[in-house]
């Protein structure tokens, strides 16, 4: 049985839900961690792990609104693992009117090969993304 992962928000990293049980999957806030490698590294694995028996279907729910160039790498890597997998989606969620963020995920979509859903949201709309743990 894989164990599910969360890892509390704090200034420079996201909050990361991993829950294959609840069928959670999610990363929100702002990446600037200073060694991305080894704050991605574990939820890499996961991921990786979670495919040897995912569930039915698997949404992966993503509101970064800032990323850093090394946690730019990792979070490409992250989004890659759903690549050629079954019944899988990403929603890039973004705020209202930052179309920077929306190219971002539209750049990931393109280098991914991996279907996105595209959700724009005010920051109060925004817990609406959130889920128990």
């Amino acid at each position: 049985m894989i164990r599910p992962i969360k890892i509390e928000k704090k200034a420079n990293s996201p909050e990361v839900i991993l829950n294959k049980d609840k069928g959670i999957f999610q990363i929100m806030g702002r990446s600037i961690v200073e060694n991305s490698f080894d704050f991605y590294t574990p939820i890499i694995n996961w991921i990786e792990e979670y495919f040897k028996n995912p569930n039915p279907s698997t949404q992966l729910s993503l509101y970064i609104d800032y990323l850093n160039s090394s946690s730019t790498l990792q979070l490409m890597k992250l989004i890659k693992l759903f690549n050629g997998k079954e019944n899988v989606k990403i929603v890039w969620v973004f705020e209202d009117g930052d179309e920077n963020s929306k190219e971002t995920g539209e750049e990931y979509e393109l280098a991914s090969n991996v279907e996105f859903e595209f959700v724009e949201t005010d920051v109060e709309n925004f817990e609406d993304f959130k889920f128990d743990f």
